[in-house]
């Protein structure tokens, strides 16, 4: 690996280290590292437990434990600089003792990982992009766990033992993790070497087909009627107020948007079993991108809930790529009908007063992102 110095128009080459070497650990370093980012693996994935030991009848302990944004487990083994030779049977062992997991103890497995400091269901929901967590299905059927392994070097027994499995269509893979010094500077290379990436792509394709099929249908379009007559309502009630949401279709999604000048920045309604919102919602690819937009936005933090005519709440979501802004109403639900004209005041007037109060920041919000381009 070398480093570019577009000066000199020069390349250095780092130095190739061990993490023995460097005196990095599995457990307090690696696992930290993959555990606080995830998408360092290539895709968007949910920890939810570190050192999961709750399993029947052993002590055994997987390093990792996370959702995909299919539903699946995705079991994470870690190793340092040699994978060992019995690293496949130990994950597979791992994936085992998780096939049987259901839903609810996922859910408490993730709470558990928690803690008292953030609600697990709403945290799933938030991952899979707003879904009730109704709808959303995890570990279903008999190929939902994945199988992920971590090393520095990966002897042949196990990569043998992986091309022999990935026949069988068992969903597994290897990354490499090479640590690289420059001075006093350390990088890290994560490396997917199997499988190859042409065939991971064919077997995502597969996994989404799979999924599609295991969800009950039938369930959903109950939900889907109820979310468009909410909507519709809203729309109407809106509409009579003024004509921020004039243009907006009534949806089968738990939330409508708009535009407010900005790509990848829009107003958001958003309505749940448990609540109801309005928010900014920041999203333009690129997780860097959003989060150097949201800091520069919540340096006018003041003025803007001044103009707005209360608090709001700012969730920068540093474990995430998008960010928001918002104001929320709890204890109402879009399945009482009781609810609704409660929601749809709150609904209004909150996003009336949050699409002023960002009117003028969204403007120099723009001319920020166009000077750092």
């Amino acid at each position: 690996m070398y480093l570019i110095n577009k000066l000199e128009n020069r390349i250095t080459k780092l130095t190739q280290k061990t993490f023995s070497e460097l005196k990095f650990r599995e457990r307090e370093h690696l696992q930290e590292w993959i555990a606080n980012n995830p998408n360092s693996l290539g895709e968007e994935l949910l920890i939810i437990q570190k050192e999961f030991s709750g399993f029947n009848d052993t002590n055994e302990r997987l390093d990792l434990l996370a959702l995909d944004k299919y539903g699946n487990l995705v079991i994470i083994e870690n190793k340092l600089d040699d994978s060992g030779k019995d690293v496949t049977w130990q994950t597979i062992k791992y994936a085992s003792y998780c096939s049987s997991l259901t839903k609810l103890e996922i859910i408490k497995i993730y709470q558990e990982y928690l803690g008292s400091k953030d609600n697990a269901e709403e945290r799933i929901s938030e991952f899979f992009d707003g879904k009730e967590i109704d709808e959303i299905f995890l570990n279903q059927g008999l190929n939902s766990q994945r199988l992920i392994m971590i090393a520095s070097n990966f002897r042949k027994e196990v990569t043998s033992s992986v091309l022999w499995l990935m026949n069988f269509k068992m969903r597994i893979q290897c990354f490499q993790v090479t640590p690289f010094a420059l001075n006093e500077q350390l990088f890290l290379n994560v490396e997917q070497i199997l499988p190859t990436k042409s065939t991971e792509d064919f077997a995502i394709g597969i996994a989404t087909k799979a999924q599609q099929e295991v969800e009950v249908q039938e369930t959903l379009k109950n939900r889907h009627h109820i979310r468009l007559e909410f909507w519709e309502g809203f729309i109407k009630e809106s509409n009579k107020a003024n004509n921020l949401f004039s243009n907006i279709s009534p949806s089968k999604d738990n939330w409508i948007g708009i535009g407010i000048g900005m790509s990848g920045v829009n107003l958001n309604l958003v309505a749940s079993k448990n609540y109801c919102r309005s928010e900014i919602y920041i999203n333009r690819g690129v997780q860097e991108i959003n989060k150097d937009l949201f800091d520069f936005i919540y340096r006018m933090k003041e003025t803007i809930e001044n103009q707005f005519g209360g608090e709001l709440e700012w969730e920068r979501m540093d474990d995430k790529i998008t960010c928001r802004i918002k104001s929320e109403l709890t204890g109402v639900s879009y399945f009482e009908k009781e609810d609704w004209n409660k929601m749809y005041k709150f609904m209004i007037d909150s996003s009336v007063r949050m699409e002023k109060a960002f009117r003028e920041p969204i403007k120099k919000l723009n001319k920020y992102a166009k000077s750092e381009k």
